[in-house]
């Protein structure tokens, strides 16, 4: 990234009434946008399949929405949430989902001028019949969160306590409180694995039929695990993306995955999550092959820009990303990720994109134009004027990378 990229260039108007506050009654009934070498054409989700190349290989997010959000009552009356970002150590959600007893999480606190270091929430509630009472202790602050100490009784795990006791993390921006089709309509048909605090939305649309047509089209699907944080929602507040500190997120891949990625001929990437990760992974790989004794799999966010020199292929940083794995007999690789994706950055892995339609001078936007470079603003202007609904529960496109001159 060379030239500065002001936010102002990346605003539209999104009017209130293109927003989805609420799911389709059938998730693959929104509507699809497809753009190829400048063209529109508008059609359902349900023919998705019709628009890919036989062959084609999907990468989705498969991480789970955790009810992230807590609310405590004081003896006071007043009433404290708790919105549960990460655990204190990120790297380790497996570890901190599976615990029992006791855990401290990075969360953000609404209300907590009332609450002092030290003291003690509790929230009395019950699992199968058996009591269950959840304690919450302010730690410490840090710059963005707090750090809270959870504690509770009855041996289950944390993610067995949020399920229970928590409730769904809409985006900020609808304005309800989660009611009880958020609870399946905010998680995919194939959400596995639980950590993310924002649902991976461009893959909220599939169906067991989409997949169903999609195999007979000999299109293979594949999954990687990035676990969404709040700063997915973060607004750009500076003048220049330059400005803006990218957040970090944990991701996943196994090598059944890799293998895929190896061999894979067109590769469409289901949603930013899984294009992030599949971009990330590659600079991972690139970092691997310059420096084979690589310990800690982390990207920052304006790395790739530096690394993008040494042009390594996405196949020769896949296989080396393999044969790490091969020769420490691991089966999956954890890596941290804080890649910022701007216009003017030379994508390496997938030729297509599934998204829904995203918020004004956000990253996500950024990403998109990216993607498909000036032709954003005629997608966008397309969707506002035919009606299309727009962020998490909005509908969906399909947007395919511009051939290189």
């Amino acid at each position: 990234m060379r030239e500065p990229i002001y936010m102002q260039d990346f605003d539209y108007h999104l009017p209130n009434e293109r927003i989805a506050y609420h799911p389709l009654t059938e998730r693959d009934h929104s509507k699809l946008l497809v753009y190829q070498n400048g063209m529109i054409t508008d059609d359902t989700f349900y023919h998705l399949p019709h628009h890919l190349p036989p062959g084609a290989t999907l990468i989705a997010n498969n991480t789970r929405v955790i009810e992230a959000r807590l609310h405590f009552t004081k003896s006071t009356g007043g009433v404290i949430e708790i919105f549960c970002l990460e655990p204190y150590q990120p790297s380790a959600i497996v570890e901190a989902m599976e615990t029992v007893e006791r855990v401290q999480w990075r969360c953000l606190i609404g209300g907590a001028s009332k609450w002092k270091p030290g003291q003690i929430l509790q929230k009395p509630f019950e699992i199968d019949g058996q009591p269950v009472v959840l304690n919450a202790r302010y730690v410490t602050k840090e710059e963005e969160a707090f750090i809270i100490e959870f504690e509770w009784n009855g041996g289950f795990s944390f993610a067995e306590i949020l399920h229970v006791a928590g409730a769904m993390p809409l985006p900020p921006y609808i304005k309800r409180k989660a009611e009880g089709e958020d609870a399946s309509r905010y998680q995919t048909v194939f959400a596995q694995h639980n950590g993310s605090v924002a649902a991976p939305t461009a893959a909220l649309h599939f169906t067991e039929r989409v997949f169903k047509d999609l195999s007979a089209k000999a299109i293979h699907h594949h999954y990687v695990t990035l676990h969404v944080g709040a700063g997915t929602f973060k607004p750009v507040k500076s003048e220049t993306i330059a400005e803006h500190h990218m957040h970090a997120e944990v991701f996943s891949v196994n090598v059944d995955t890799l293998q895929a990625l190896i061999k894979a001929q067109t590769l469409v990437a289901v949603g930013t999550t899984s294009l992030r990760t599949l971009e990330s992974l590659h600079w991972l790989g690139v970092k691997l092959l310059l420096n084979p004794t690589l310990a800690e799999f982390t990207l920052e966010q304006w790395e790739a820009y530096d690394l993008a020199p040494h042009g390594y292929t996405y196949t020769q940083s896949m296989e080396a990303l393999h044969q790490h794995l091969l020769q420490n007999g691991q089966t999956e690789l954890w890596c941290r990720t804080s890649l910022l994706i701007v216009p003017g950055y030379t994508f390496q892995s997938a030729k297509a994109l599934i998204t829904n339609f995203h918020q004004p001078r956000s990253t996500l936007l950024l990403l998109v134009a990216a993607f498909i470079g000036d032709d954003w603003k005629k997608v966008y202007d397309h969707a506002l004027l035919n009606n299309y609904r727009f962020l998490s529960y909005g509908d969906s496109s399909l947007l395919f990378r511009p051939l290189s001159p």
